[in-house]
């Protein structure tokens, strides 16, 4: 490893590598350490698209209407471990407090600023990086069981055509167009033409990783536990040092955080999926069955059935139970979807209770910069999160209002 990096970033996910790599634009010399190595975690399993129509919170007032309904099923789209229900009671009630109108509002111009900053800082990203070939504009469907459950969506699509996102309401007729297979079952659907998505999370990943190594940064495995503020840097564990340090470790983000006596409310959902053969279906845009809480995606690797929310932790067993469920369900729904020879995969996004990730300087140090907590949009704010940071790191004005974003809102 470099002997004076001007920046260690820790984490080599998707995020953390962005951020590695717009902080060796800016001409900074750039170290990434992670517990693993690039894409192993989140980063590597997730549906790979890049969701910018996705501008409200999940934390709302219709998360609460749903939530009771879900979490009766153990398997369902939205799950709570017996093991873990009094650990994360704490977070849950942070959850409820972030679901009121009025901060529903406010996360949503903050969400709606960071992807518009992220949609705008991608393909120029992806075109400097040589990845821009990766980048597919397939769009994405809703699909809707009843007329009672598209009613319900459209208060959300009214916000979105505020925002001048284009999207199109279709009936039984347009979504057989679009894709067909579909079950009968579906009635009513929307289509949002401005969905990107990348040909594969963790190709990707990879190859942000050897762009980095190739223009002169470093990758290097090591679990890092603690920091410590020195004069003129930050010191990792009592052997690396550097001017400045991002902690872009996704899930085991707070734990680090930690060490500065910063107590960040980050929580773990437990995202699952399969990977069938990219025979497996005659895919021609990704589907999300929002009742249910799954997606099914076109990768170059393969059909991706995955999704839902299980507030787990990091210790606990993974449950493949639940892939095997969406799997169930997805060949419900699609009835010409072949389900054999599947890979399964369970993964950690990391998530905050008002929905918004935390970017920006640590309480105890501005040398130390946060950049976590994206939950399911990690991949989507990549390109922005990295943006976001340089600018801090370098002594630029943010190019977006970062007061929502900061660790001590808590």
């Amino acid at each position: 490893m470099q002997s004076h990096p001007d920046v260690i970033v820790i984490g080599a996910g998707v995020v953390g590598l962005s951020a590695a790599i717009a902080l060796q634009a800016r001409g900074l010399r750039v170290c990434v350490l992670d517990r693993e190595g690039p894409a192993a975690g989140a980063s590597a399993g997730n549906a790979g698209a890049f969701a910018f129509t996705d501008i409200l919170p999940l934390a709302s007032p219709g998360i609460l209407k749903k939530a009771p309904k879900w979490l009766l099923d153990p398997l369902g789209p939205l799950s709570v471990p017996p093991a873990y229900a009094l650990k994360i009671a704490p977070w849950m009630y942070r959850f409820w407090r972030a679901c009121s109108p009025r901060q529903v509002a406010q996360s949503t111009q903050a969400q709606t600023a960071m992807m518009d900053l992220s949609r705008a800082e991608l393909e120029p990203f992806l075109g400097a990086t040589g990845t821009l070939d990766m980048l597919r504009k397939d769009g994405n469907l809703q699909v809707y069981e009843s007329e009672a459950e598209f009613q319900a969506s459209l208060p959300g699509w009214q916000a979105r055509a505020d925002h001048g996102i284009e999207f199109q309401h279709v009936d039984a007729a347009g979504i057989a167009a679009l894709q067909p297979g579909l079950a009968p079952r579906f009635v009513k659907g929307t289509f949002t033409p401005g969905w990107f998505s990348i040909a594969d999370p963790k190709l990707y990943t990879l190859a942000l990783a050897e762009h980095l190594r190739n223009s002169g940064g470093e990758i290097s495995r090591h679990a890092v536990t603690s920091l410590r503020a020195l004069d003129g840097g930050i010191e990792i564990d009592g052997q690396f040092r550097a001017a400045h340090v991002v902690i872009a470790a996704g899930a085991h983000s707070h734990r680090i955080a930690a060490s500065l006596n910063e107590a960040i409310p980050l929580e773990t959902e437990r995202g699952y999926n399969t990977t069938l053969p990219a025979d497996a279906l005659d895919l021609r845009t990704q589907i999300t069955f929002g009742g249910h809480g799954f997606v099914v995606s076109r990768l170059s690797s393969g059909i991706r059935v995955g999704g839902a929310v299980e507030l787990g932790g990091l210790d606990l067993p993974a449950n493949f139970k639940r892939a095997e469920a969406m799997l169930a369900k997805a060949k419900n729904f699609l009835p010409d979807l072949d389900v054999t020879g599947g890979r399964q995969w369970m993964g950690f996004r990391p998530s905050l209770p008002d929905s918004l990730p935390v970017i920006g300087p640590a309480r105890a140090s501005s040398r130390v910069i946060y950049a976590f907590g994206h939950g399911h949009l990690g991949l989507t704010q990549s390109a922005g999160t990295a943006r976001l940071v340089a600018d801090l790191v370098t002594g630029q004005k943010a190019a977006i209002d970062l007061a929502p974003f900061s660790s001590q809102r808590f």
